[in-house]
Formats: C-alpha cells, structure tokens, sequence
C-alpha cells in the first residue's frame, strides 16, 4: 500500500528548508473537514527556518507542489498547505493493493520473526463457563488473529483455574454431598450447586473451611485419593468447556493451567529467597513491594500453601525459557490490575529484564441487572445459553426473511454467535458494562449482523452480475482455469478495462478511502490491543458501501463503468471479511 504521508513527505521536503522527508510525515495530516482535501500540511513550524510568515510559506509550498503528478489539487488556507489527491490514481493504488493481497489485505511483516504468547479465557475448573469469561475468550482471540496477522509467530494459552484453595472447598463439598453419575450427567451446573452449597454450609458449620484448606494441603503434597479426585473433576469440566469453544471456534495451542506450574514453585520460592526478596510476614512469607507504592506480594501463605501470583511467577518464567517470547500478553480484567502490577514488580526485583515485555491487557467487567456475577451465590448466566439464545433468535428472524431452508441453521449459527462476539468488541474493552439480554441479541444498528449482511450483499451483487456478465477476469483464464498470466498482471488488466473516474464520486471515493485505511487500522489494533478498533472501521466500510449500494446503479449496461464498480463491491466485500475474520467471526455469502 502506497503511504501517501511519505510521498507527500518526499515531495515537500525538495521545497521545504531545514527539515528532511522523515520528519515532515508525521507533520502530515488527515483534515477532519473533507472539504479541506485528504491532506493537510502546516506551516507554522517553519515560520523560524524560513524567516516568512507562515501563511506565505503555506502559498509558496502550494504553488510550488502543485504540479505533482500525485495531486489533483493544491491550495493554501492560511497557514496550510491543503493537497487534494489525484482520485483516480488514489482508487487504482488501492485496489490493486487489496485484489493482490486478497485475504492478506491488510497484513504486514512486522512481527516476522517474533514470537508473541496470548493468554486469554482462563476459567477456573468446576465452575460455570459463564458470560463474565466472554470478554477475554473473544478480545484473547482477536488478539491472537491480530498478531498472527501481523506476521507474529503467536501462541495461545489457556491458563485454566484449575489449582488453589477452590479445589479443596469442591473435593470437600464432593465428598460430603456429591454423586458421580450427577457430575457426569451435567458436569458444571451439578458442581457449580456443590459450591455453592458449600458456602452456605460453611457459613452455618465453619469448621468445613478448615477441612477445604487441608484437602488442598494434601493436593499440594500429591495425595493420591485428593489428585485422583481433582483430575476427574478437571477432566469432566474441559468436557463442557469445549463444546462452548467449538461453537465460537475457538483453540488454543496449550491448555497448561496453573497445577502445570506446581512443581516449578519450589525453584522460585528458592530463587526469591536467595536474591534476598522474602520477608516473614505473620508466618506469611513476602515480597515486600511498598516502596513502590504496591501492597505486600504473598508468595506462601502462614499455612506454606501457595496463591496464584507464586504459580504466575513460575508460569512467566516457564514461557521465557520454553518460548522467548517478545511480548507476553495477559488479557485478564480490570480487577486484576493489581496482582498484575506486583507480578510485574516481583519479576523485575528479581533481575528478569524481560519483565518489561510482559503486558496486561484490562478489560471492565460485567454485570447483571440484578447485582455483580456471583458464583458463590449462583448468580451468574452460563455462556452457552447466551450463544444458543442468539442462535435460536436469529433462527427465527431468517425464518421470517424467507431464507433458503438449506441454509438456515449455518446461517442462524452464523449470524446468531457472531451477533454476541462482535457486541463484545465494538465498544472499548475498559468499560464496564451490564448484560442485557435486549441489547446483546439487538440485530439492528452497528451490529454484527449489519456488517455481515453488508458482505452478503456484497457478494450478491457479485453473483447477480456474473449471471449476467460472466465473471471479472474470465477472458484471461485458460481452458485449465488458470491465469494465463501471473495474478499481478490480471489484476492489472482488469483495472485497464475499467472505467475508474466512475469511482471519483462522493460516495464510491468515500468507500475507497476506508478500504484504503484498513491496513493502519490493524497495525492500530495492535499496538492499542483493542480490537474495537477494527470493528468500528468494518461498521464504517459497511456503512460507506451501502451509501455507494443506494447512491450508484452497479450493474450498470457500460461494460467499463460496470467493471469498475464491481471491482470496488469485490474490494469492500473482501476487506469486511477480512475485519471480521481479525474478530474471529464469520462472513457469510448469503443471508
């Protein structure tokens, strides 16, 4: 993709003094008044190299580019330099930058060569899989296709819940209350209401809160009747977790959760100690991290049990050695920040100069209508009845549309998922929000559904006009179907055959300049970790091509004209699969 910011950059600096093409560009900018051209240099900045007023600096520079073969205009407005770009030039450097591409449009190089770990999703084993773990399953995996995208080598991690003193209370509440054919039947309803009748039983007999602590005790020292036990309830939790994961097709390449890091601890703790950084504590042993303006870090409770940051500790240093990764992402919430903040601190007391490259990325939490999620209290609304709800309402919506029986259920489980991860992202992830079963299943507005049936509109026209027309490029394929030329070459020809001054208009141009911004937008994404990012600006092109769609006959009886336009429905319908893909939703061909 042409950087237009660098051009103009070179361009300006044969006429600007004292500032070289790399310092101009980020001077360059985007005028948020279209009226004022694509872009926009000031001058102010000149006004003490040059020794003129900045308005005649901005009147001289324009007279002076205005020739520039890229500019189909230039004009000072006071102390700017205003360049309108040649519209033509600017949709066929687009276009063959997304027809080539294909679906890499949009992807770079820049992580070649780097390796990035994501951890995200995390539910803790035995409980509910529930809408609070919906945020960081899908920003997690957006991430991940993001970097992935940008060339990272990315590894996915699910660091489940699956070790800490939950496990004694549930062990406990087994023992005293359970039946095995109950947890096969329904693995995380039926231990989810152990748990919570555990707390309820506790709060009348305290003395069970003792036994919890001495079950995990024993699962620590690896008891056997306690690690049996815990494996089995492991075992029938990833059972249910899984089925979740597939509907939103989601993977990850390891499922190491915190019992993984167990027997690392040891090293740690040791290692802690020999750098001089525990301190006894109430029988506690600590990292004492006040002069950082950081509560205390607990590594070993009074007990000589450990917590969660202790098993971070050996997690993190596990994935440098195993991985040497460049960054190591925790999308973990907002609740968090905290813990993640000493995590960080304690790895760096402790000499590991790489702790700067390991990123918490927050997100707000959600809540109910009613009050916070609460698993003690079964409060809480498991995931896979949000994903099967959205499924069975967009069931009912195709059914209404008369949608082609065939495709009913692909296109409900489509539609109806996508409908409920693309909610998830398309508002910044730190804020909080509250779950409303209205709002999550809206179809209407900026929604995913929108953006998915802007694609299949989009392909619809494309197959309306092959009907009619025959496809783009099949005067240059051979009897074999291929090309008879390289792709670059059919590319080219097909833009020769169009007419792209039909593309200069208010609303075909809109649409190319989005297009255009697409694959800054990702490398954005990135480096913000907020893939609300892209899913504002695949609403935007969504937005754009339905104004082209309503303003512009496409399939119009010009051959020229028609190759043009359809060659930018093709563009737009390829960059919005693309966004969606970076979400990790689906873009259907038809709904």
């Amino acid at each position: 993709m042409i950087d237009f910011k660098q051009e103009i950059a070179k361009i300006l600096a044969q006429h600007v003094q004292g500032l070289t093409a790399e310092e101009i560009a980020p001077l360059v900018e985007v005028p948020a008044d279209k009226s004022h051209g694509d872009y926009a240099f000031p001058c102010f900045r000149l006004a003490k190299t040059m020794r003129k007023a900045p308005q005649l600096i901005a009147s001289e520079l324009a007279a002076a580019i205005g020739g520039a073969e890229l500019f189909e205009k230039v004009e000072p407005v006071n102390a700017f330099v205003n360049m309108f770009i040649n519209k033509e030039f600017f949709v066929r450097s687009t276009l063959t930058e997304v027809f080539s591409k294909g679906s890499f449009f949009g992807s770079t190089d820049l992580g070649v060569g780097k390796k990035v770990i994501v951890e995200f999703s995390s539910p803790n084993i035995a409980k509910p899989f529930h809408i609070g773990h919906i945020r960081t399953t899908v920003i997690g995996n957006s991430l991940y296709k993001i970097f992935d995208f940008l060339g990272y080598d990315v590894v996915r991690i699910n660091h489940l819940g699956d070790y800490g003193t939950q496990f004694g209370k549930m062990i406990v509440a087994y023992r005293h209350w359970g039946s095995k054919e109950e947890v096969e039947a329904e693995p995380i309803k039926t231990l989810l209401a152990y748990y919570v009748r555990f707390h309820e039983e506790a709060e009348k007999d305290p003395s069970l809160e003792e036994e919890a602590r001495l079950a995990f005790a024993a699962l620590e020292r690896g008891d056997e009747a306690e690690t049996a036990l815990w494996q089995w309830i492991r075992d029938e939790s990833l059972k249910e977790f899984n089925r979740v994961y597939r509907m939103m097709d989601i993977d990850f390449d390891s499922w190491a959760g915190e019992s993984f890091y167990s027997d690392k601890m040891p090293a740690v703790i040791e290692e802690l100690r020999e750098k001089g950084l525990l301190v006894e504590s109430r029988g506690a042993q600590i990292v004492d991290l006040e002069p950082y303006g950081l509560t205390p870090a607990i590594i070993t409770k009074s007990d000589g049990t450990s917590i969660y940051l202790t098993r971070d500790l050996a997690a993190a240093i596990y994935r440098k050695k195993t991985y040497d990764f460049n960054k190591c992402i925790y999308v973990v919430a907002s609740q968090q920040d905290l813990h993640f903040k000493q995590l960080f601190k304690v790895l760096e007391l402790m000499g590991y100069g790489w702790a700067k490259d390991c990123i918490h990325v927050n997100f707000g939490m959600v809540s109910l209508p009613e009050g916070t999620l609460s698993t003690r209290k079964g409060r809480v609304v498991f995931l896979e009845d949000v994903l099967n709800t959205a499924v069975e309402k967009t069931r009912d919506i195709v059914l209404e549309k008369g949608v082609n029986a065939e495709l009913i259920e692909e296109t409900a489980k489509t539609v109806g998922i996508g409908a409920v991860m693309f909610n998830e992202l398309s508002a910044s992830r730190i804020k909080d929000y509250t779950f409303d079963w209205d709002e999550v299943l809206n179809f209407d507005g900026e929604t995913g559904p929108y953006v998915q049936y802007t694609h299949a509109r989009c392909a619809s026209v494309l197959r309306n006009a092959e009907e009619k027309y025959g496809s783009l490029a099949e005067d240059e394929v051979d009897d074999s179907g291929a090309f008879r030329c390289g792709v670059s070459k059919v590319i080219a020809r097909a833009l020769e055959k169009a007419d792209l001054s039909t593309l200069t208009g208010p609303a075909a141009y809109d649409l190319v300049k989005e297009l255009y911004e697409f694959p800054a937008v990702v490398i954005e994404a990135a480096a913000k970790y907020e893939p609300s990012v892209i899913t504002r600006h695949i609403v935007d092109i969504a937005q754009s091509f339905n104004k082209f769609y309503h303003d512009e006959h496409i399939i119009v009886d010009d051959e020229a004209e028609r190759r043009a336009k359809l060659m930018l429905t093709a563009a737009a319908k390829q960059a919005i699969k693309n966004g969606l893909g970076l979400l990790g939703i689906k873009a259907p061909e038809r709904m």
